[in-house]
């Protein structure tokens, strides 16, 4: 399944909603990521460790939320909710500025987005969520004016490489080099 065009609404299956969180959900925001760091694949999808995110303090968590809220447009974090109002997916949206460094160092050569923190519960894949939940964040992205939306995954990940591939990423050729191997960037196709 591919995203949808530009204009087009995802499809999400009945019952969930995506929406931006709110600056005052930091309590949720950490519960989620806290989940999503104990997944069986979370050494090589996420760079940071469940010990390191669990001992970060209220306030750490308070900016994360606030930072990629509604309403600011230099990022933005989409959550999934199931229809018992249960957080069950995440992906976060950086906009990457030309000129500027990325989070690996490398030189942003046109103002793209990078998608990051991508993660879905178990028994919620395989739905068609996660492919909404993409659609979401690429047209969220698109209308905040980028030229390219990307993202990296481990080389080693091969179930979010499949998910990448199945919504229109492509292997662009570049990696670089992580803790637990080489991340390779992924990026979306034009529509």
């Amino acid at each position: 399944m591919k995203l949808p065009a530009r204009g087009e609404s995802p499809v999400l299956p009945e019952g969930y909603r995506i929406r931006s969180v709110r600056a005052e959900e930091w309590r949720q925001v950490r519960e989620l990521r806290l989940v999503a760091l104990r997944d069986p694949v979370a050494r090589l999808a996420f760079l940071e460790t469940y010990e390191e995110a669990a001992a970060r303090p209220d306030g750490f968590w308070q900016e994360r939320a606030e930072n990629a809220a509604e309403g600011v447009w230099e990022r933005r974090q989409f959550v999934v909710e199931n229809g018992a109002g249960e957080w069950v997916g995440t992906v976060t949206v950086l906009v990457e500025e030309a000129g500027t460094r990325d989070f690996f160092g490398g030189n942003v050569e046109r103002r793209q987005a990078h998608l990051v923190g991508v993660f879905l519960r178990d028994g919620h894949r395989g739905k068609g969520v996660g492919e909404a939940m993409f659609a979401v964040a690429v047209g969220w992205a698109r209308q905040a004016g980028v030229e390219r939306v990307r993202l990296f995954v481990n080389e080693g990940n091969g179930r979010a490489e499949a998910f990448y591939r199945r919504v229109g990423f492509e292997a662009s050729g570049v990696s670089v080099e992580g803790d637990e191997g080489r991340e390779l960037e992924y990026v979306l196709r034009p529509a």
